[in-house]
């Protein structure tokens, strides 16, 4: 029994062998496990940008997962900051109409998170077109910045640029409103998601005060694809005195979060679910829940937030916590291929086994064919028959020895027979 006890270690060792080269095969190619710490380019300080990241950093935290936020200098620094791949930064906020050309191959968009409309609030006669802004002395926003970079993009294609008419603010003393309300700027660029709904209400009901509507909003929102045109029903600003009087368009682009392509599928999950609680509510320029949502401008979705729009966290992240899911999915991802290839394997090692102890069986035959080629031959003497008799007698006390089941006992019975046969013929060729 003890040839049968070895066999089957054997082959059972071989299947567990193949299953370790799998597991590490898995190991080596499989998603590591979610970071605790990522990084995100978010904002000025005191900007909504910086503001909404420390929305997400408590958001996070409560899974166990450490937000550093790095401050920037707005949408386009955010954008330079994730194409720099010697940039240590995961995610960040990026307005649309960033990207001038460069190469977004290793970006990928997590969805848009909010509308950013461009609010013009100007001094004087009502004005129908961005073009009649010519000539004047105009406040788009801190250099770099989304405003400022979306103001200049719209402006040029009214035929505006800086010159010594029309002149284009960056930086002033004190806060925009109150330049435009002292007459040192004559219209200020504002976005509106960033403008306090006060501070809209104060500077509509000031004499003299108008915000701009897009009346060409369509013709825009044509020609520039990431922009959206967004409306201000009439008498939202202000229902008793009907501000504004009649429907107010506006253009923006969407803000975008946006991650390299590296970020691991269960951060996405989480960073959807932090930006679903954050961005959810409804404001003057969104209904609930109309945020985050896959709206694909010059960034792709990426397929694991394509999975969550479509089905949200998987099972496991909404059943255990975090940590938890996590190690669950690493397990699994083991396991699962693991069991995949040992259950059938296992199956297969009584015939593994069989095999093995048949091949111990057969290999003796190609000896007994030799012998008795060899005592047939023409120059095969006496003395030569009686060397391959006494081979054939030590033949048969090693196959004596060999121990086997009763399900291959035929065979062994069989080798026994033929090798008495081979005697025989051997002994009669003796006697001639």
């Amino acid at each position: 029994m003890a040839l049968f006890g070895q066999g089957l270690v054997v082959s059972i060792s071989v299947i567990v062998l193949i299953g370790l080269a799998l597991s590490t095969a898995i190991l080596m190619y499989m998603e590591a496990a979610p970071p605790d710490t990522i990084t995100i380019a978010s904002g000025p300080d005191g900007s909504i940008f910086q503001k909404t990241a420390e929305k997400y950093k408590v958001i996070l935290a409560k899974n166990g997962v450490t937000l550093k936020i790095i401050p920037s200098e707005g949408s386009p620094d955010n954008f330079k900051k994730l194409s720099n791949p010697k940039i240590d930064v995961d995610i960040g906020f990026v307005l649309g109409g960033q990207i001038n050309g460069t190469n977004t191959d290793n970006l990928v968009s997590l969805g848009s998170i909010s509308y950013q409309p461009l609010m013009i609030f100007y001094r004087g006669a009502t004005k129908n077109l961005l073009s009649d802004f010519k000539g004047m002395r105009l406040y788009t926003g801190p250099k770099g910045s989304g405003t400022d970079s979306l103001a200049r993009t719209l402006l040029e294609a009214n035929g505006i640029k800086p010159d010594g008419h029309t002149i284009l603010v960056n930086t002033l003393a004190g806060n925009p409103e109150q330049a435009l309300l002292e007459n040192r700027v004559d219209a200020i660029f504002l976005m509106g998601e960033t403008t306090p709904m006060e501070l809209m209400r104060h500077l509509v009901h000031t004499p003299d005060i108008h915000i701009f509507n897009f009346t060409q909003a369509d013709g825009y929102t044509r020609r520039i694809n990431y922009l959206n045109k967004l409306e201000i029903p009439k008498g939202s600003l202000d229902l008793g005195q009907n501000i504004p009087s009649e429907n107010l368009y506006l253009v923006g682009p969407t803000v975008e979060l946006i991650a390299r392509d590296s970020l691991h599928p269960a951060l996405s999950d989480l960073l959807l679910e932090a930006a679903r609680e954050v961005h959810g509510a409804a404001s003057p320029f969104k209904k609930r829940g109309e945020f985050p949502a896959p709206l694909e401008h010059e960034f792709r979705i990426s397929e694991d937030a394509s999975r969550y729009y479509e089905s949200g966290k998987s099972f496991l992240y909404r059943t255990f916590p975090f940590w938890a899911a996590s190690l669950i999915t690493r397990s699994l991802t083991i396991i699962v291929p693991l069991a995949l290839f040992v259950i059938p394997a296992l199956q297969l090692v009584p015939s593994i086994y069989r095999w093995r102890l048949e091949s111990r069986i057969y290999r003796w035959y190609r000896v007994l064919l030799d012998i008795e080629r060899d005592a047939f031959k023409p120059s095969a003497d006496h003395k030569r028959r009686e060397e391959l008799l006494r081979h054939l007698d030590h033949i048969e006390h090693t196959v004596n020895k060999i121990v086997v089941p009763a399900s291959c006992g035929n065979h062994f019975y069989e080798l026994r027979l033929h090798i008495n046969f081979v005697r025989d013929k051997l002994l009669a060729q003796q006697l001639t």
